[in-house]
This record gives C-alpha cells, sequence and structure tokens, in this order.
C-alpha cells in the first residue's frame, strides 16, 4: 500500500471512479467497485459527497456546510478533514493537489 497524500484544507479532492453512487431515500449509498463494499452517507455526509462530484477545494466544502447547516467552522473543519480521510483510507476519493 503507498503513503497518503495528508489532507489540509487547501486539498482538491474529488469522489473517486472507483466507486459508485445514488440517492436512496434522502442518503447517498455508495459501492466500493474495488472491494465490492456498500456505504452509507445521511445528512450532512451526503452533501458533502454531493459536492465531491467536481474537484473541490476542501475550504470551499466547510464554507458551503456552514452556510448550510449551523456549525460553527471551527467544528466543520475539523469534522470535515476526519471524513475525507475516511474516505481517502477506504479508496472513495482522491487528492488532486493543495497540501
Amino acid at each position: 500500500m503507498t503513503a497518503q497524500t495528508p489532507l489540509s484544507l487547501a486539498s482538491v479532492v474529488r469522489a473517486s471512479d472507483q466507486q459508485v453512487s445514488s440517492d436512496l431515500a434522502g442518503e447517498t449509498v455508495l459501492l466500493s467497485l474495488d472491494t465490492a463494499r456498500y456505504f452509507g452517507l445521511p445528512g450532512v455526509a451526503s452533501r458533502i459527497w454531493e459536492l465531491l462530484r467536481a474537484p473541490v477545494r476542501v475550504s470551499d466544502i466547510c464554507t458551503a456546510i456552514t452556510n448550510e447547516y449551523d456549525v460553527s467552522r471551527e467544528r466543520c473543519e475539523a469534522d470535515t478533514l476526519n471524513f475525507l480521510s475516511r474516505l481517502l483510507e477506504k479508496g472513495l476519493i482522491e487528492v488532486q493537489g493543495g497540501s
């Protein structure tokens, strides 16, 4: 396994081509084509996934979420970086740039 690029607010991320996703009753359901595992993303996680359809800077994801939900910027940044790190570990997103 290769070392993964660390995520920061300046990182540009996007959904991996090695997955398929669908909306199911307001929740996003993902299927990893590499592992054949399903993942469910409810609520804010589903909204973040929607933003990942095109390359997007992590800080821009946080701006969208703090504008749409009642959450502090600091909490949003920490939670978003944590969530994106988990998606990256599972091969569901790619880091395209930033540092």
